[in-house]
């Protein structure tokens, strides 16, 4: 390799390292291939799983309903990683968007759990129900937080 080339090199990474970085990237990119495919047998396996319990639950409404549609967000949340680490390989960077849209996907599928055990359980005590309304409250808050950050994050990309 030519001394302009590794100058140049150095200049686009900022610093000299031990190892050439273009072996680092290709580490890299390596590394993030497994852990997509990694995710990809998690979310099959998920989605599996989720099947069968969705047929073995008894009675099938509403438990088995509830815990399918939790299931299925669950899933959704896998997928979502998956398609973060996925646009890594194009983007070459984590995109902030994909993170706080899996957060408002995670805080709505826990109301919707803590919201779906309220309304099946019955002789809660009311310290439990004082709990799980805080609960509900702060997770619609971190929705509402996590969608206004979307929407900031968004119109500073619109703005570029």
């Amino acid at each position: 390799m030519a001394k302009k080339e590794i100058e140049s090199e150095d200049k686009v990474y900022g610093e000299k390292s031990i190892l050439p970085l273009k072996y680092v990237d290709m580490m890299e990119d390596i590394f993030h291939a497994v852990l997509a495919l990694a995710l990809l047998g998690i979310g099959i396996g998920a989605f599996f799983f989720s099947i069968k319990r969705l047929i073995e639950t008894a009675p099938f409404f509403p438990n088995g309903m509830i815990q399918g549609v939790n299931d299925i967000l669950f899933i959704v949340i896998i997928l979502e990683i998956l398609r973060t680490v996925i646009s890594r390989f194009t983007d070459g960077v984590y995109q902030l968007d994909k993170f706080l849209i899996i957060g408002v996907i995670a805080a709505v599928r826990h109301i919707l759990t803590v919201g779906a055990s309220l309304t099946l359980q019955t002789g809660k005590s009311d310290v439990a129900f004082e709990r799980a309304i805080y609960e509900m409250g702060l997770n619609a808050l971190i929705v509402v937080a996590l969608v206004f950050a979307i929407f900031l994050s968004k119109s500073a990309h619109r703005r570029k």
